[in-house]
């Protein structure tokens, strides 16, 4: 699996951005997707989920109602729109995949095993 984000930059506290993630996969919907972040002197963390089907998204409590992840089975993508951003978003964000998740691993944001190269995302104050 190769996945590859775009749409991280530099953007104010109250923007927006939205996040894209392309699979280089034979059938998309065989793989659960996420989104994660990793700050600087951080470890990485759990953002949003969503199940092959998309009928299930799970999210951190920090960004829910500000965060939407979505996924486009045919365009084999996942989105990961940020809205009223805050300057503790900052951090470089990364799409992973993974083909055994469940409902408890999805909620948790584990068992991910392939990752993409992450994009940054800085949010100035």
């Amino acid at each position: 699996v190769q996945l590859v984000e775009s749409g991280g930059g530099l953007v104010q506290a109250g923007g927006s951005l939205r996040l894209s993630c392309a699979a280089s996969v034979r059938i998309f919907t065989n793989y659960a997707m996420g989104w994660f972040r990793q700050a600087p002197g951080k470890e990485r963390e759990f953002v949003a989920t969503i199940s092959w089907n998309g009928a299930n998204t799970y999210y951190a409590d920090f960004v829910k109602g500000r965060f939407t992840i979505s996924r486009d089975n045919a365009k084999k993508t996942v989105y990961l729109q940020m809205n009223s951003l805050k300057s503790e978003y900052t951090a470089v964000y990364y799409c992973a995949s993974d083909p055994w998740a469940t409902s408890d691993t999805l909620k948790r944001g584990t068992g991910f095993d392939s990752w993409g190269q992450g994009t940054q995302v800085t949010v100035s104050s």
